[in-house]
């Protein structure tokens, strides 16, 4: 992998902006690091350590970084999209550009999809022979139930990638007005939440606030972000004023047994505490170019980019692995927050990253894009067949990111926008859509490659 790293490195356009793959693996970085630290693990289950030691919880005001992450995604979804739309086989027409939809849903999923299928298919095999056998208590159970829990994360990135034309085109046309009515949609959301009383009305936010999150990255492609200090001063202020007088809780991250959560579903705070993050890296931007011009640091990028979302997907069965060996060996867990147990931390987490890289040199060749096939230019329908794909794999990666694989002979379900969803309906839901996708991407006469450092 070193000499196709180096050459990656090598054939980077003097035009990229390499600030951006940066920002790509620091902000998957810190959500490892950050859930390695939190877990609170005892021999009964698991906690978070933001609830044992409260006076931590206004670290995540730097250490939530998700939002950094999706203002990248529309960075580079706005190029990807525009990309293909130059390189269409016809002039603007409905079905080239249904096509052009197609393929780069095909090319996006491709890398989300790839590695993702091969975690649950690894993982539904392991749970599904530990049951039969009679396992599944303890902290096997509680491994069964929360490895699958990040794929959330995965399920709103894929609604990101489906909403990017038609969102695009709306920045294309009113540019911060975009943004502008994705946040009033997330502030009407929050006062007919806390305000008015309405039920399920909250879960709208998983749509408006991320999204206008997303809508960021579009703003950041045509450089329209200008003043990232009266961004990053005034997303803030704002969080600070809403957690300080309103009904929103200091924590950026859930915490266990919280009424209110701003995470889940995300709330206005949250999407302020968005705007700070954006433009504060906004403003480190070029000193990091500078740094990035290094030969050795931009390949270190490179060659972590290639990895990211491998390492992402089996960080949490790494830190589990680790505190089942230390169960095995009957190396005691100490009480979380403890002198004993920060001890540990060093140790836990340098144990959790090796057997992390083990978990990566063993699937990281299926995140390496593969090309699409030329097909026949022009097919009819090809558009709405990969938006009801996206659809089967948002809905399934969500379900599974719910429901786990614990209780799998038993039928366990959760609750999917009030419908019950179990696991093996999550998995054949992803796998289906992703077929659609597939399908409808390879007809299209578009080439789609996957760009990446």
């Amino acid at each position: 992998m070193g000499s196709s790293v180096r050459e990656l490195a090598g054939a980077t356009p003097a035009t990229r902006d390499r600030y951006v793959d940066l920002l790509r693996v620091a902000s998957l970085g810190a959500v490892v690091l950050g859930h390695w630290l939190m877990a609170a693990v005892t021999p009964d289950g698991v906690g978070n350590l933001l609830a044992v030691v409260p006076e931590l919880q206004p670290l995540t005001w730097l250490l939530q970084v998700m939002p950094v992450f999706f203002f990248v995604g529309g960075f580079s979804h706005a190029l990807s999209y525009r990309s293909l739309l130059r390189k269409r086989p016809e002039a603007a027409s409905e079905v080239s550009t249904d096509s052009v939809y197609s393929a780069f849903l095909r090319a996006r999923l491709q890398r989300l999809l790839r590695p993702t299928t091969v975690f649950v298919l690894v993982w539904g095999a392991a749970a599904l022979l530990v049951q039969l056998l009679g396992g599944g208590g303890g902290l096997t159970g509680v491994t069964l139930r929360m490895v699958t829990q990040p794929l959330w994360f995965i399920g709103i990135y894929l609604a990101m990638v489906a909403f990017t034309p038609p969102l695009l085109k709306l920045h294309e046309r009113y540019g911060w007005g975009a943004f502008a009515g994705l946040a009033g949609a997330a502030v009407a959301v929050d006062v007919l939440r806390f305000a008015a009383g309405v039920p399920y009305v909250e879960f709208l936010n998983f749509a408006f606030v991320w999204l206008a999150v997303h809508q960021l990255g579009f703003l950041r492609a045509d450089g329209r972000i200008r003043r990232p200090a009266l961004l990053a001063g005034a997303g803030l202020v704002t969080a600070g004023a809403l957690v300080a007088f309103g009904p929103y809780p200091l924590s950026m991250v859930g915490m266990p047994g919280e009424k209110v959560s701003n995470m889940a579903p995300p709330t206005l705070a949250l999407l302020c505490h968005g705007l700070w993050l954006v433009g504060a890296v906004e403003l480190l931007r070029a000193p990091a170019a500078r740094l990035l011009e290094r030969p050795r640091v931009w390949r270190t990028v490179v060659a972590a980019n290639g990895v990211a979302m491998t390492a992402f997907l089996w960080h949490l069965t790494a830190m589990f692995g680790v505190y089942g060996a230390m169960l095995a060996l009957d190396v005691e867990l100490p009480a979380p927050a403890s002198a004993a147990w920060w001890a540990q931390v060093p140790l836990r987490i340098a144990l959790a990253a090796a057997l992390t890289v083990g978990l990566v040199a063993a699937f990281r060749a299926f995140e390496r894009p593969v090309s699409a096939p030329p097909g026949a230019a022009g097919a009819t329908g090809a558009g709405p067949l990969a938006a009801l794909g996206a659809t089967l794999c948002l809905l399934g990666v969500l379900g599974l990111s719910m429901v786990g694989f614990g209780g799998l002979l038993d039928g366990r379900t959760a609750l999917l926008i009030a419908i019950p969803v179990s696991a093996p309906a999550a998995v054949a839901m992803t796998l289906g859509g992703w077929l659609l996708v597939e399908r409808a991407g390879r007809g299209t006469g578009v080439r789609a490659g996957i760009q990446r450092p």
